[in-house]
């Protein structure tokens, strides 16, 4: 039994002039009862038949193939393509065909959504930039208009809103310095210089430069008590630390007052050292969880706190661990707190110099 899906336009057009010739032949037979009549007319209708089918699909039917698959590739063809055309292709099924048309459509359609979900990713980092942007810019603007229109011949209100507008003006250069270093980040423009250091040591030294900040909040600092023996990593201390100052910063500002920050370190398989600091803050939602390191991307919840901030601090640890070969990891619950952990190469002994 022939399948349809086997068979090629040569086969297709020889089974066809077959269905024509084979009855004409048989009439032919009937009416002059000759074998040899018969033959020969059954041989002289199957072969001009089987040419005039074969023609058709390839001067009509193949031709407009050829003309679709030249459209979905969007180029010019070139010797290699037009040699695919011309040999391989007249032998697809049509329903190889269909099928790689509808491939191509899948394609398509995963690029337009891809596409929709850049545009929507563009719109919202537009938004979110120029509301990072308007805020210091329109604060700025306000003091210094109203120390034109006079507030300068109050001492007093002319240094308060002196020291208001360096604030701001800090602000404005601490963005731009954050939008400069994820540019480069994201160009892969960041050397590394990696070494060996004990990384609860560095914590230790990120929770004293933050401790006056935490103290505000009476928040407190410990390391879990099983992760206190000492665990070598192999990577750039100052990018580290300024991945843990990012995060231990982020525990306080939207930890609860009163509540805790705690780091952990495990050897996980004596290749990776596994890195977590945990709150018992406010945390994040599940629709929000996925989305935290994208570039000024903030809860309602976290806008709502009005703290400062670029906004862009997780995007770039973030490029950070992975310019490490790293990955982050964050699990939260709402008004349980929130744990964002990544991973280092474990220590590295010193290769042996080659002679």
């Amino acid at each position: 039994m022939l399948s349809k899906k086997n068979l090629s336009p040569r086969q297709l057009s020889a089974f066809t002039a077959l269905v024509i010739a084979a009855p004409i032949s048989l009439g032919i037979f009937f009416l002059h009862q000759s074998w040899m009549a018969t033959f020969a007319a059954l041989l002289l209708i199957f072969t001009g038949s089987y040419f005039l089918i074969f023609s058709i699909f390839q001067q009509f039917i193949y031709r407009n193939i050829k003309l679709i698959y030249k459209l979905i590739y969007k180029t010019k063809a070139s010797k290699k393509e037009e040699m695919y055309y011309q040999y391989i292709l007249p032998q697809k099924s049509m329903e190889e065909v269909q099928e790689d048309v509808e491939k191509w459509g899948e394609q398509q359609q995963k690029e337009i959504e891809t596409l929709k979900e850049n545009e929507l990713f563009r719109k919202e980092f537009l938004q979110n930039l120029s509301h990072e942007f308007k805020t210091p810019v329109f604060s700025i603007q306000g003091y210094v208009e109203t120390l034109l229109q006079g507030a300068m011949e109050d001492a007093q209100t002319n240094k308060r809103f002196l020291q208001q507008t360096a604030k701001n003006v800090e602000r404005l250069a601490n963005l731009i310095q954050d939008l400069d270093e994820i540019s480069k980040l994201e160009f892969g423009e960041l050397k590394l210089t990696k070494s060996n250091f004990v990384i609860q040591d560095l914590m230790k030294e990120v929770f004293e430069g933050l401790l006056i900040k935490a103290e505000q909040r009476n928040i407190s600092f410990s390391i879990k008590k099983e992760c206190e023996q000492p665990l070598v990593v192999y990577a750039d201390k100052e990018k580290v630390r300024q991945v843990l100052i990012n995060l231990v910063d982020n525990s306080i500002k939207y930890g609860k007052s009163g509540g805790h920050t705690i780091a952990s370190m495990y050897n996980t398989d004596g290749k990776n050292i596994l890195i977590e600091i945990g709150d018992n803050g406010m945390g994040i939602s599940g629709k929000n969880v996925s989305r935290i390191f994208e570039r000024f991307y903030r809860t309602e919840e976290g806008r709502n706190c009005n703290v400062a901030g670029s906004g862009l601090g997780l995007s770039i640890c973030k490029h950070i661990i992975e310019a490490h070969g790293h990955s982050m990891h964050v699990r939260s619950k709402e008004n349980v707190g929130t744990t964002i952990g990544f991973t280092l190469d474990a220590r590295k002994d010193a290769q042996p110099l080659k002679v």
